[in-house]
C-alpha cells in the first residue's frame, strides 16, 4: 500500500497521459477549459494537451500526498517537500510555456537531488543516510556502509542520465511509459542485486 501511495503521482501521470493520447479531442477540450488561463498565449494545442493534463494531475497528486500526511499529523519526509518543489517548478514551466521539455527534466533533477543529499549528509554532516534507513535490518562495517552509500549516489546519478537519454532521444509516449515501468524495473533490479550482495549481513528476525 505504501508503495502505491509513494508512486501515486507517477501512476496518475502515466494514466492521464495515456487517456489523453487515446482521446486527443477530449483532452484538448479538458486542458483548454482548466489550463488555458495558465498557458502563455491561452491556447492548448492538440499535441500538447495530454502532457499538460498529465503534468497538472501529477502536481495535484503530490499536493494530495502531503495533505494526507499532514491531516494524519505525520511528519512529511523532506524529499517529498523537495519533490513538490521540483514538480511545481518544472511542471508549472511546462504548463505555462506549453513545452514538455521542462517536465522531462524533472526526474533527473529529483534523482540528482537524492544523490546530492546522500553526499552532503555524509561529508558535511557526518551522517550516512543509507545507514540510518537500513541499520535496523543489517550490521555492516563502517567502510561497507560508505560503499553502500556511494553505490546509491552512483545509481541516482545514472538514473538521471538515463532519464535524459530516453526523454530526448525517443517519443514523449515512450518516455512516459519508461518513466513508470523502466525506472521501477531498474530500481527493483538494483535493490535485488544489493540484497544478494548484502544478504549475509542481514539480521535474523528471530
Amino acid at each position: 500500500m505504501k508503495l502505491l501511495f509513494d508512486l501515486l503521482p507517477v501512476i496518475l501521470f502515466f494514466a492521464m497521459f495515456k487517456w489523453g493520447e487515446a482521446n486527443p479531442d477530449a483532452a484538448q477540450q479538458l486542458a483548454s477549459h482548466y489550463l488555458s488561463g495558465l498557458v502563455a498565449g491561452g491556447s492548448v494545442s492538440l499535441a500538447q494537451a495530454p502532457i499538460l493534463l498529465a503534468t497538472s494531475i501529477a502536481i495535484l497528486a503530490t499536493l494530495f500526498q502531503i495533505g494526507i500526511q499532514l491531516s494524519r499529523r505525520k511528519k512529511v519526509d523532506t524529499m517529498l517537500w523537495v519533490s513538490l518543489a521540483i514538480i511545481t517548478v518544472f511542471g508549472g514551466a511546462t504548463i505555462y510555456f506549453n513545452n514538455e521539455s521542462f517536465i522531462k527534466w524533472k526526474p533527473t533533477v529529483l534523482y540528482w537531488c537524492f544523490a546530492a543529499a546522500l553526499l552532503v549528509a555524509r561529508f558535511a554532516m557526518q551522517r550516512n543516510l543509507i545507514r540510518s534507513m537500513m541499520g535496523k535490518q543489517m550490521t555492516l562495517p563502517e567502510p561497507l556502509w560508505d560503499k553502500l552509500n556511494l553505490a546509491w549516489v552512483m545509481f541516482f546519478l545514472a538514473m538521471g542520465v538515463v532519464n535524459l537519454f530516453v526523454a530526448f532521444n525517443f517519443t514523449t509516449a515512450t518516455w512516459v511509459s519508461f518513466k513508470l515501468f523502466g525506472f521501477m524495473g531498474l530500481m527493483i533490479a538494483f535493490v535485488i542485486a544489493q540484497t544478494m550482495v548484502l544478504s549475509k549481513h542481514m539480521k535474523d528476525p528471530g
